[in-house]
């Protein structure tokens, strides 16, 4: 940042010289160098902004020549002029003063004498370390924004590089004023987003804080600096070696998910992951995404079974389709939802719903939205519908998104002959705890010990036996309502269940060993299937 004329004046070695401003006003002018002479067409040799020392000789020759000098400095951008008394001129006309006004150069005489070349070497070192310190700026925003780029930093990661390097707030977004993502310094989140979409629009592509982003003909954003502390030259050169930076990162990412839901997706991650603290800052942040304020909202996890994709990007754009899917269905409900991909197939969404209304018939008529749409997806064979409980709060409910992923995870588990709009945790109950601990050895050797004896039986004899107790125990036991489903004679499948009692040496009749076989065959259904 370049000193100005007051900074000049300001320094002992200048301040020993008695100055006092003459005319001219502002002192704020900035200086790039200090020269000394005593020539009178001396703005022949100068570039601007320059200060001026001299003796007055040039001053001395008459009113017009005093007149046509001064003008000449003015017209070469000199910041001022710094004139020593005693030597040429013993004090200045009120000529000097009157021109120094008219053109608004400032003119400043030194009433004692000092020695020039202490004042240039005071200047000119200050100028020289304030030059090597923006150079040194200058190559760490290069290097920061490089190494970025690299290893591919996520908007957020460059917007909050940006935001630090700076000490002040930075926003990005869309075309259409929807912050994609931002970090907010010396303010909190829901302050600066405040009637954001009316504060953005005033402000024009021309403003010195605001910098486009994307390739000069396709543009997608504007990084927009909320601060008038920072200096114009360093926050130029920030902005724009971030955009350049997001603009790369645009092109890499193109086949992934679009602006909007990486946004999404960051504002979730960060909620879950405790990043995102506080409740006002993430409703504002929210609904600059799309998500109703003053709404209630439910965790949400949509699971599917589909096709098993082996190209990554053929996998990574069925989820992308996936989403879009479930977005336009929660659309059609009426709703609106936050959305991001998860694990394999699925996606999770905080759903925002009215405060009133009966919350059951509302998620039903979600599910049927989304269902109906996500099976519309090429590949797609099934989708289950995973909530958790609701809330006023959306950190709290970010939290609960674990647990609607969870049941959604058990609930694809399920038989797909009684399909529900959507699954709570009470819907997957005993299938749901045992989806938990499936993976303890613990659990699987008591599942191998239950079952293993009839299921060698059945490898050795080509028999179904396992099948047969599977759907007694589904039955609870009726006997003649399974008789029926296979179609089977009654004492055709007392002898079944006779055999099944020898090989596992049980009583069927037995409520706790029915309770130990079906969590047994429960046990394996989960760990068998592959599909979780």
């Amino acid at each position: 940042m370049l000193l100005t004329v007051a900074d000049v004046l300001d320094m002992p070695v200048v301040r020993a010289g008695q100055p006092k401003l003459v005319g001219g006003g502002s002192l704020d002018r900035p200086v790039r160098w200090v020269h000394v002479s005593e020539l009178p067409d001396v703005a022949k040799l100068l570039v601007g902004r320059e200060l001026i020392l001299t003796t007055g000789q040039a001053l001395s020759t008459g009113d017009a020549d005093t007149v046509e000098y001064l003008e000449s400095l003015s017209l070469a951008g000199v910041s001022g002029l710094v004139v020593e008394l005693g030597t040429y001129v013993r004090e200045l006309p009120p000529l000097v003063a009157a021109t120094a006004d008219r053109l608004r150069l400032p003119v400043i005489a030194l009433g004692s004498v000092v020695r020039f070349v202490e004042i240039t070497e005071a200047v000119h070192r200050v100028i020289v370390a304030d030059q090597y310190a923006e150079l040194e700026f200058a190559r760490t925003v290069h290097e920061t924004f490089t190494a970025l780029s690299v290893r591919r930093g996520s908007l957020a990661e460059i917007v909050k590089t940006a935001a630090e390097m700076l000490d002040a707030s930075v926003v990005l977004e869309d075309l259409t004023h929807r912050v994609l993502t931002m970090t907010a310094r010396h303010a909190a989140t829901s302050t600066l987003l405040d009637k954001w979409e009316t504060t953005s629009r005033l402000l024009a592509d021309t403003d010195a804080n605001v910098v486009p982003v994307g390739p000069h003909t396709q543009r997608w954003g504007r990084l927009i600096l909320r601060s008038n502390r920072v200096p114009n030259t360093r926050a130029r050169m920030v902005l724009e070696r971030a955009a350049q930076t997001l603009t790369l990162h645009r092109m890499i990412e193109r086949d992934r998910f679009g602006l909007h839901r990486q946004a999404q997706t960051g504002l979730i991650d960060d909620m879950i992951n405790g990043r995102l603290t506080d409740e006002r800052d993430a409703v504002a942040l929210a609904a600059t995404l799309g998500l109703a304020r003053r709404s209630r909202y439910i965790p949400m996890a949509i699971d599917v079974a589909a096709a098993t994709e082996s190209d990554p990007v053929a996998h990574q754009r069925r989820t992308a389709a996936i989403l879009d899917a479930a977005m336009h269905g929660t659309a059609l409900a009426k709703a609106t939802a936050l959305a991001a991909p998860g694990h394999g197939n699925r996606v999770t969404l905080i759903l925002a719903v009215s405060r009133t209304g009966d919350l059951d018939r509302i998620l039903t008529a979600v599910g049927t939205a989304i269902g109906s749409e996500v099976r519309r997806v090429a590949g797609v064979d099934r989708v289950v519908l995973g909530v958790s409980a609701e809330s006023d709060s959306l950190l709290d409910t970010a939290r609960e998104l674990p647990r609607a992923a969870h049941v959604a995870e058990v609930a694809l588990s399920l038989s797909p002959s009684t399909p529900r709009p959507f699954y709570r945790s009470g819907d997957v109950r005993l299938r749901g705890l045992l989806s938990l601990i499936r993976d303890e050895p613990g659990v699987q050797r008591f599942a191998e010990t239950e079952l293993s004896a009839l299921l060698r039986h059945d490898i050795h004899h080509s028999t179904d036996l396992t099948r047969t107790l599977r759907q007694f125990l589904d039955l609870a036991g009726n006997k003649t309502e399974l008789a029926k489903r296979l179609n089977i004679s009654r004492p055709t499948l007392y002898d079944r269940l006779s055999r099944i009692e020898r090989i596992l040496d049980v009583d069927l009749d037995a409520g706790e060993t029915r309770t130990s076989l079906h969590a047994a065959l429960l046990i394996r259904d989960l760990t068998v299937s592959g599909e979780l």
